[in-house]
């Protein structure tokens, strides 16, 4: 296998196994644990969780906050449009998605007496915008502000249908704190308060802020995944998590947003920016000892980081065991232990 190649990483997903909506409690949610040590695959649920990660190992998650990032408008026309954000540029402009057909310095218009003109349509489909109320510019926390009184939870793609109040909810983290992302930081979706509240006692525990952008669910176009160009995406660091990293304490990355951060300081070093990492198996982690992680889309940069840690043959056969066991796929689906 040429793990070098997109198709390498495609395998075959029954439809019915792409969870639409989350376990009830959270940590009901099941939980495939492989060690890579004894080679031992194990059958659980997630609110086990603590019987098999190291005890010395020490935890970082991410604690970035979903925006209601999509919102409905018109044209001046009485067109309809969908705009998704992506991430903030500078001062009110913004890197968003738009489906349907718009012009440069064409203007948008919302509830709340929101406004959109569009800058500049970007060759990688997305779009320059800048935002105004009342003729103001509007900068990203009085958009953000906005947003949560007529803006819609951005489920991923694959979950068809509308989002509900209950996703207000749903797909936040319990200890989300930084509003930015537009796609959760799936893996910790597991944690319910008192589970978080127990891991913060049985282990050392510390966050880091990267806002997930929509770039997270982009396919890997170039056959050839070394000619891929990776999305960039806004992190910051804490400098107690930075001494963390730099100590030589085993590290549980809950997540691959968290995976890629603590990556991308281990090798520049800055505790913020834009990080666009890309880790597979060519790239593996240099610093993070065990992953929690979801189960990724076929293809996907995601799924090509879990075989940075386990390899290509072994990241198939673990999905092929999760397709026979009938877990659930994506963000509301089940969870997988690396260590």
């Amino acid at each position: 296998m040429d793990p070098l190649l997109k198709t390498t990483y495609d395998y075959t997903l029954p439809p019915e196994l792409i969870a639409t909506h989350p376990m009830e409690p959270r940590d009901e949610a099941r939980l495939l644990v492989f060690n890579r040590q004894t080679g031992t695959l194990t059958h659980t649920l997630f609110k086990e969780l603590f019987q098999f990660l190291p005890e010395n190992s020490a935890v970082i998650l991410n604690d970035t906050k979903v925006v209601k990032a999509r919102v409905f408008g018109k044209k001046q026309s009485g067109g309809e449009i969908e705009l998704l954000l992506n991430a903030p540029l500078h001062e009110n402009f913004y890197s968003v998605y738009i489906r349907g057909r718009v012009k440069e310095k064409m203007r948008l218009f919302f509830d709340e007496a929101l406004e959109a003109e569009v800058v500049e349509l970007k060759e990688d489909g997305t779009r320059i915008v800048a935002f105004f109320r009342d003729k103001v510019p509007l900068h990203t926390k009085a958009l953000f502000d906005t947003l949560e009184t007529i803006g819609h939870i951005p489920l991923p793609p694959y979950i068809k249908r509308e989002d509900t109040k209950e996703d207000t909810i749903d797909y936040q983290t319990v200890f989300a704190k930084e509003q930015g992302a537009v796609a959760a930081p799936t893996a910790s979706l597991h944690f319910t308060d008192s589970m978080f509240e127990a891991l913060k006692q049985r282990y050392e525990t510390h966050f880091l802020t990267l806002h997930v952008g929509a770039g997270t669910f982009k396919p890997v176009e170039a056959e050839h995944i070394a000619d891929h160009v990776m999305h960039s995406e806004m992190y910051a660091i804490p400098e107690i998590t930075c001494k963390l990293i730099d100590s030589q304490k085993p590290l549980l990355a809950v997540g691959t947003t968290v995976t890629r951060s603590v990556e991308y300081y281990a090798r520049t070093k800055e505790s913020m920016g834009k990080c666009n990492l890309f880790l597979h198996p060519n790239n593996p982690p240099l610093r993070i000892n065990h992953l929690l992680t979801n189960f990724h889309l076929p293809k996907s940069t995601l799924i090509m980081l879990v075989a940075s840690f386990v390899g290509i043959e072994k990241t198939l056969e673990l999905y092929e065991e999760a397709v026979k066991e009938q877990y659930r796929f994506f963000s509301y689906g089940d969870a997988m232990l690396i260590i």
